[in-house]
């Protein structure tokens, strides 16, 4: 049974779940690096779906990379997607059950990369979506190349020196970008690396599925992850790594949030 916004705010304020795996996150050993985030964020997510009843009435959208296999590990309707491709993907399926919770899943090297397009028109267009984004500031699943959100210096197997900007370019801000269309609606940046972090971003999913009840835009949320065997660290390295130097360029924190009146009839 679906509940209200307040209903659900209320309950995240007295978070009276403290550790339990949710009934839709799948009981099968997951096929991700020690230390990766995108465990976590699996997590959260089926958590969110889980405490809001929307089971039933709720697709997810995983295109190529490390996300492709979510569908093996969450237990709702779930739609594969070319590498790139889903928010098109996703926009089609918003667009034939508009009554749906819809939602993409996708990597740095996907969304911001080879997506780029259709990432940037379906925010455009204002598609009543939400869009999860792992940033890990990498490519994972297909040998750690540089992705658009590879820092200055950052070593990876194709710059193996470093990004230099005279040759590479600058790191994308693809969130802060995305924050500028008119089609936006709610967009964030949040992390897994610590339980803080993890809570906050765990609130901005819920904030992207209760407000597709509006629609009145897309919910974008940016999760900012490790990818400790690209980076060739330990897990614990990793977390060091990205709060001492993702974290710095990639700031954690709202962007662009809703008005007061645009959700309190909600």
């Amino acid at each position: 049974m679906e509940k209200s916004i307040q209903e659900i705010e209320h309950h995240y304020d007295e978070m009276n779940i403290v550790c339990e795996r949710p009934a839709t996150l799948l009981d099968a050993r997951m096929h991700y690096c020690p230390g990766c985030g995108h465990g976590v964020a699996h997590r959260i997510i089926m958590e969110v779906v889980d405490e809001l009843g929307i089971q039933e009435q709720t697709v997810g959208v995983a295109p190529v990379g490390c996300s492709v296999f979510a569908y093996h590990y969450m237990n709702i309707d779930m739609q594969e997607a070319a590498h790139g491709r889903a928010t098109a993907v996703a926009t089609g399926i918003k667009r034939c059950y508009p009554d749906k919770y819809v939602f993409t899943y996708q990597g740095d090297g996907d969304l911001a990369a080879i997506g780029t397009a259709e990432t940037i028109h379906s925010v455009n267009r204002g598609e009543n979506m939400l869009i999860v984004f792992i940033n890990n500031a990498i490519y994972g699943m297909t040998g750690g190349q540089m992705a658009p959100t590879t820092l200055i210096n950052q070593k990876t197997s194709t710059t193996p020196y470093g990004r230099q900007q005279e040759v590479m370019g600058n790191p994308l801000k693809i969130t802060e970008m995305l924050a500028m269309l008119p089609g936006a609606f709610y967009v964030t940046r949040q992390a897994v690396n610590t339980p803080v972090n993890v809570r906050r971003a765990k609130k901005a999913i819920l904030n992207g599925f209760n407000w597709q009840k509006l629609n009145k835009g897309t919910c974008f949320v940016e999760i900012v992850s490790n990818c400790p065997t690209n980076w060739g660290m330990k897990p614990v390295e990793s977390n060091k790594w990205l709060e001492e130097n993702l974290l710095p360029f990639f700031p954690l924190g709202d962007i662009k949030v809703p008005s007061k009146e645009d959700i309190e009839h909600a």
